[in-house]
């Protein structure tokens, strides 16, 4: 035994035969008649230090001088102490003496323990539940039977203390060996097992049949066997019920366990045969493992802890020689730990080698960050062989690796803009905002002749709500476009002109007024446009050679004389001004006779009865409608800038003057017009840039089907669907109230297009006339008859008076739309006949004419319509007007027969023509854009001809004929001129040929029965070329509201939503859900009227919400007030009112600048209206009526 240990033991029983271990705790069993002892024998060992100071020797013998000390009992204890080492044989089992003191002690505590127990029964009976004691497994007979050996061991003990109490008569001896320690030291006979002997009684062994816990170690078995023990004459048995019942109940692992996924994870390990690597067929043999015999093993390796090696060398056999083993074992063994991560290694030295060679490479150092991701899923290449690596596989670790190559790739490329912006994304997840917008601000200094990065830049900071406030963000838009004015001057030296410059100046400055739009700015936003125009369209030749800045200082008096601008009645413009400045002078105007119509502020609220947050929605939209111009002081009626009682509404230059830039272009200049009047709520033929699209988006109206399920083959529509126009700002549940404009927008919307010069009025009245044909539509889609009559009328005057201009008498355009508008009124026989005197003006032009042809498409599509089915449609009105186009004769109207020569003739034509401009190469851009359009309506009426002739199956052909030869000639025929400027004036050939192929289709599948499949493909195959045409997505949506199976739909969205970064598959999938739930929630029997779903519901809800997250997730999704506005509502509509208000925070991070997230959080939180005013002021969005004014409107 060491010195340093103690070792305390209270039971020692000898001649033990059998142990038994319940629980891995064990319990000693006597075999032969003996006794069992009450008391325990302590067996340590100290260590007495000794110090040679004298000083510690003194504090040492302190104790001889003790008053109680007594050199007696010391000598009688170190006698005593020396007689029990003496008489203790060597190797003979340890039997210790007991006094008579003990004896009584061990009675008393008998008594005392009898009458515990009965306590504790007693208790037992308060308790409901009892705790199952699973100490043992031993039965109450045996318990019975160690209690009556316990007594006859006591009752023996007793007797023979007696006989020792007699022999020594000095008791004082034995309370001193059992009151305290002995030292090993002072024990004159040490020898390896000598024990301490402990008095100290311990009565749970009455009690119990098992140690207790404490007093035995901890361990963990190994093996079924037991060190140290004679295999022959003594025997071990494990009890263990716990494990095997755990082991019972343990279920097999599935296959995403961790472990398992981390196995799916590895590579395989291929098998072959190293020998004979040549000989794929050979024979692959199976390694088998020489084993001995268990038993010889069990001798020498009971517990199973010693490797093979040992355990020969235990058996005395030796070890084999590691040249004999073979070859084909060493490489199994090796095998694995290679081959699980070999393809990883691979590909991390094949990019690290790919940096080192080739650091200018951008693209290479772009697959390595992204190459991250996939290195994360995978098991870590640098694992040693044989170890189980355990990693955190964390998005944390992810993003420090990929920010650690970046500026490795960065040192190599330090004026790359790219790797900064990826930094920079990737900062976004560990920096604050501040940090981040000092670093931007650092890149768009070092880059500010970089329009794409200050796109970027505004876009971060507009979406910072921390940050974010209305004027801050404005006068940032100000300066980036003063900086690239300078730079486009060349007053910049130091950054030259990137190109497309000024495409991006006109995006930005476009984005701006969207911005000041949704923030509720509406007069700033209408002004930069007035002041954008009449910089560009009408500046004096005297300030074109001066730079940007010295003509907004020329621009600055006219815009501050109070002389009307764009869009106001009597606007010249500012050459005009400045022509008359020069003159002298600037003619008065006359006051206006008509008295404007004023509403009082007292009959803005018509319902007070209604709760005060309706009140404040209602009054806020009525002042949107009515007060979105700015307001400037009437001179005539001697009003000044302090009559104004919302100083909001004014603007002032400073404002808008550093917005102001040069556009040279005249497509750009064509383009910021177009702009305007959608802005305004006009349609027209452009489109915004795609930069700026989706934060813009802000109003649901793109799934709107404009009279497409009723009238297939032409149905409207809009370009500019999903955008808010100005003056129309509303909740998503209540959507707008009123068709058009106020009488003071509508005035001001037709001073626009009076303003221009003869040249533009003619395109612009296409513009005007589709703007009125837009509110007929809208009248149609919200059934409205009285207002569909006023509403006709004023169109129908509208359109004879563009047409009684010079200009416009021959203008097949206008004469187009004018017919249009009378066949919606539900005049088909006046527009047939306007459709007549337009073919009969027109005269022999036929095929070679654009507008011709377009009139007749339309023409013929319209009669159509009308059709009931397709038998006898060779004889209709349609065939005989696209014979006539064929000709190229004057048109005569229809008789009520056509001949079937001049059907053969005709179709022979269409033919010839098809092939000329498929093989035509145009000579100029304008050829080009005029060829693309005259080639869409060739294809729509030769395919519409066959159609009503043959059948469809003879148009589906020329379309796939068609669409084979526009894929073969390349881009150069596919794709219009604009878009080398970023405008889109026209769609493309083969997505207008695909829309006219598709709404074919639909028609002909509803006058007669067709199949669903070729049109599900012909959109599949379209919407995979452009995902983001709304109008294709509405027709894929239409036909699969009548599938019962929606799985090919959502493998379709899920397959276009990975290979697109467009947001209109987001957005369309979500609707096709919500459309598929909406109908199983409105299954209902008729007569009962009980909900009964024949649909299966699946999760769509669940689905729903997975769908959104996704959405807002993406780039384009994330800024999107539209895809936010939509996810509050389904929320909300859901009842989670808890939810939809930590959304409605959520897109707040996103989208601070949208007013109408904050109109719909009044609506669906009515109790924090004051809360949602409050930071809508504090991030300075318009709101029109404070609460203060809305409380005196109601006290009125």
């Amino acid at each position: 035994m060491a010195r340093t240990g103690v070792l305390c033991a209270r039971r020692v029983a000898a001649g033990l035969s059998k142990v038994t271990i319940l629980r891995n705790k064990v319990t000693f069993r006597q075999v032969e008649p003996s006794y069992r002892h009450s008391q325990g024998i302590n067996v340590y060992g100290s260590i007495s230090e000794r110090d040679g100071g004298s000083r510690r020797t003194r504090e040492e013998l302190d104790w001889l001088s003790n008053p109680s000390f007594s050199t007696e009992d010391a000598l009688l204890l170190h006698q005593r102490t020396t007689e029990v080492a003496n008489l203790i044989p060597e190797k003979s089992p340890l039997i210790r003496t007991t006094s008579r003191s003990e004896l009584s002690e061990e009675s008393g505590t008998d008594e005392s323990l009898k009458q515990s127990s009965k306590k504790r029964k007693k208790k037992k009976h308060h308790h409901y539940k009892t705790k199952k004691k699973t100490k043992g497994d031993s039965s109450s007979s045996e318990s019975d039977l160690d209690t009556k050996h316990i007594k006859d061991k006591a009752a023996r003990n007793g007797r023979n203390h007696e006989k020792e109490a007699t022999v020594n008569p000095d008791k004082k001896t034995s309370n001193l060996t059992s009151s305290r320690f002995v030292w090993l030291d002072d024990i004159q006979a040490f020898t390896a097992e000598t024990f301490r002997i402990d008095k100290k009684p311990d009565p749970a062994n009455w009690a119990y049949k098992s140690l207790y816990r404490g007093d035995i170690a901890r361990y963990k078995r190994r093996g079924e066997s037991c060190l140290g023990i004679d295999a022959k004459k003594q025997c071990i048995t494990w009890d263990s019920p716990a494990s095997k019942r755990k082991q019972l109940q343990r279920r097999p692992e599935r296959y995403f366990t961790k472990n398992n996924v981390k196995m799916l994870n590895t590579d395989g390990i291929p098998v072959c045969n190293r020998s004979s690597a040549l000989d794929s067929t050979a024979f692959i043999p199976v390694v088998q493992m020489e084993t001995d015999d268990p038993s010889d093993t069990m001798e020498v390796n009971p517990l199973g802890i010693y490797d093979p090696s040992t355990t020969v060398w235990l058996q005395g056999k030796g070890c084999k020689s590691a040249d004999h083993e073979p070859v084909n074992m060493q490489q199994t063994i090796q095998e694995p730990g290679i081959n699980i991560n070999s393809v990883l290694m691979t590909k991390v030295e094949e990019h690290n080698k790919k940096v080192r060679e080739n650091p200018r490479d951008i693209s290479a150092w772009m697959e390595f960050v992204s190459f991250q991701d996939e290195l994360m899923r995978g098991p870590s290449p640098y694992a040693s062989k044989g170890e189980q690596e355990v990693r955190r596989k964390s998005v944390k670790l992810v993003l420090e690796k990929k920010l650690a190559i970046l500026e490795r790739a960065i040192e190599s490329n330090p004026s790359n803009v790219d790797l900064k912006l990826a930094r920079l994304r990737l900062c976004t997840e560990f920096w604050e905002p501040p940090a981040l917008i000092k670093e931007w601000q650092k890149l768009i200094f070092l880059h500010p002749n970089n329009p794409e990065l200050w796109k970027k830049y505004l876009l971060f900071c507009q979406s910072q709500f921390t940050t974010f406030s209305v004027s801050k963000i404005n006068s940032l838009y100000g300066k980036c476009l003063t900086t690239l004015a300078a730079v486009q001057d060349g007053s910049m030296v130091s950054h030259p002109l990137l190109p497309g410059t000024e495409e991006a100046m006109l995006a930005i400055f476009i984005q701006q007024c969207h911005f000041l739009r949704q923030a509720g700015h509406s007069e700033k936003a209408v002004s930069l446009f007035q002041a954008l125009i009449d910089f560009t369209f009408f500046k004096p030749d005297s300030v074109k050679d001066l730079p940007t800045r010295g003509q907004v200082e020329f621009f600055e008096p006219f815009w501050d004389s109070g002389e009307p601008r764009i869009g106001e009645k009597g606007a010249r413009g500012w050459k005009a001004w400045m022509h008359q400045q020069e003159k002298g002078g600037w003619i008065a105007l006359k006051p206006d006779d008509d008295d404007e119509e004023e509403i009082d502020e007292d009959q803005e609220i018509k319902d007070k009865s209604l709760a005060k947050w309706h009140i404040w929605l209602d009054v806020e939209y009525s002042r949107e409608a009515r007060h979105w111009l700015p307001w400037r002081p009437d001179k005539t009626k001697k009003e000044t800038e302090e009559d104004c009682e919302d100083p909001e509404r004014q603007v002032l230059f400073d404002d808008l003057g550093p917005s102001l830039i040069q556009l040279s272009n005249p497509d750009l200049q064509r383009q910021l017009l177009y702009s305007f009047l959608q802005f305004l709520g006009v349609p027209c033929t452009s489109k915004l840039f795609p930069s700026n699209l989706y934060i813009a988006m802000d109003e649901n109206n793109i799934f709107d089907s404009v009279l497409s399920d009723e009238k297939p083959l032409t149905s409207v529509d809009f370009p500019l669907s999903g955008f808010n126009s100005i003056g129309h700002m509303d909740t998503m549940l209540r959507r707008r109230h009123h068709i058009g404009h106020c009488k003071e927008g509508e005035e001001f919307i037709q001073n626009v297009f009076h303003v221009f010069s003869e040249k533009e009025k003619s395109n612009l009245s296409i513009c005007w006339l589709q703007y009125e044909i837009s509110k007929v539509v809208q009248c149609l889609q919200a059934k409205n008859k009285k207002k569909l009559k006023a509403q006709g009328r004023k169109s129908k005057k509208l359109a004879k008076n563009l047409l009684k201009a010079p200009d416009n008498r021959n203008h097949l355009s206008l004469w187009k739309l004018y017919a249009y508008l009378e066949w919606l009124l539900g005049n088909i026989d006046d527009a047939r006949k306007v459709f007549d005197t337009a073919l009969c003006m027109a005269g022999t032009g036929g095929l070679q004419s654009p507008q011709l042809c377009s009139l007749c498409l339309l023409y013929a599509q319209l009669e159509a319509e009308l059709l009931e089915s397709i038998e006898g449609a060779v004889k209709s009105r349609a065939v005989h007007i696209l014979t006539k186009l064929a000709e190229s004769g004057p048109y005569v109207p229809y008789s009520g027969q056509v001949l079937s020569v001049n059907v053969l003739k005709a179709r022979k034509t269409y033919e010839h023509a098809l092939q000329d401009y498929l093989t035509k190469t145009p000579v100029s851009d304008q050829d080009q854009v005029s060829d693309t359009n005259q080639l869409v309506n060739l294809v729509g009426c030769y395919t519409l001809f066959q159609y009503l002739t043959v059948g469809i199956d003879a148009a589906v052909l020329i379309y796939a004929q068609t669409l084979e030869k526009l894929e073969a000639l390349g881009p150069q025929k596919c794709e219009n001129t604009g878009e080398n400027f970023g405008i889109q004036n026209f769609p493309t050939v083969l997505e207008a040929v695909t829309l006219l192929h598709t709404n074919l289709l639909r028609f002909h599948m509803k006058i007669s029965v067709y199949p669903l499949n070729p049109l599900r493909e012909a959109l599949t195959e379209a919407l995979k070329r452009y995902p983001s045409n709304q109008s294709l997505w509405r027709s894929y949506i239409h036909i699969q509201r009548k599938s019962h199976s929606a799985s090919k739909a959502r493998r379709f969205f899920d397959g276009v939503t990975r290979s697109t970064g467009s947001l209109e598959p987001w957005l369309f999938a979500i609707q096709a859900e919500q459309m598929r739930k909406k109908l199983t929630e409105n299954v209902q029997r008729a007569d009962v009227g009980e909900i009964h779903s024949t649909i299966p519901e699946t999760g769509l809800t669940n689905r729903i919400v997975a769908l959104f997250e996704h959405a807002v997730q993406s780039e384009n999704g994330a800024h999107c007030p539209l895809l936010w506005r939509m996810y509050l509502n389904f929320l909300a509509s859901l009842g989670k009112k808890e939810k939809s208000k930590g959304l409605f925070y959520k897109a707040l991070q996103n989208c601070p600048w949208a007013k109408v997230l904050y109109l719909d959080a009044v609506e669906y939180f009515p109790d924090h209206l004051q809360e949602t005013l409050d930071l809508m002021t504090e991030k300075e969005l318009r709101v029109r009526v404070p609460m203060e004014e809305l409380d005196l409107l109601l006290e009125v």
